[in-house]
């Protein structure tokens, strides 16, 4: 990274908070702790962060309210909610906010650690000022406007087709490996994500079945290369 990535904690169990604060400016990052919401939300209309890593249940203001007070805001700052609770209404309303994903307490250090790197891999990959328009074959993909053309005809893609067409638009002819598209697209690993994956896949490979310069080719147990013969 060019410079220190500055992560806002908001967290009431200061014992926590602490041991997260030590652990994030050991693995590199700055972070600053509040320890309830209000006081948080006035820190980040104060300061300049950009990640939060947010307690859902807090005094004054919980995560859910100060998530959304923080995306007006900035709508494009990554959150990761921290909660005691898995249950699928809390996730669905965090998700419809933006925010990027959830810990489930207690947890491992490193598996935020993990989750963090992996958004910002992601969040880098979509704010990358080049490299937006492509020309693949005969197919123009463009990527801010989630758009793929071909011979005049416009295609609307879905936020993750387009993220997924960028990564491997970014290795064309190149083989890029399953673990790269999952961590930078879903944040993990996992099988349920890697069928994920495959679904978008076989999307894809029926958009570019038009033209037979272009194939999405699966190399097993390793990943995938986007070829483009034309070039």
């Amino acid at each position: 990274m060019s410079r220190i990535v500055n992560i806002m904690l908001v967290e009431d169990d200061l014992n926590l908070g602490f041991l997260l604060v030590e652990f994030l400016e050991s693995k590199g990052f700055s972070a600053k702790l509040y320890r309830d919401g209000q006081t948080a939300f006035t820190g980040f209309q104060n300061g300049n962060f950009d990640f939060c890593i947010l307690d859902v249940m807090m005094p004054k203001m919980d995560g859910f309210t100060l998530a959304k007070k923080i995306k007006i805001i900035n709508a494009q700052i990554p959150i990761i909610f921290l909660t005691a609770r898995s249950l699928k209404e809390d996730k669905m309303k965090g998700y419809e906010i933006g925010v990027d994903d959830y810990i489930t307490k207690p947890f491992d250090e490193d598996e935020l650690l993990y989750k963090v790197n992996a958004i910002l891999n992601r969040s880098h990959l979509s704010n990358v000022s080049g490299d937006n328009i492509f020309q693949i074959g005969r197919f123009r993909f463009d990527f801010p406007n989630q758009s793929l053309e071909f011979e005049g005809l416009k295609r609307r893609l879905t936020e993750r087709e387009s993220d997924i067409l960028k990564i491997l638009c970014l290795s064309k002819n190149k083989v890029l490996r399953r673990e790269q598209i999952l961590t930078a697209i879903w944040g993990e690993n996992d099988y349920f994500a890697g069928r994920s994956l495959d679904v978008f896949i076989s999307k894809l490979r029926k958009y570019f079945s038009f033209d037979p310069t272009i194939s999405i080719e699966n190399i097993p147990k390793v990943g995938f290369i986007l070829q483009d013969s034309s070039d």
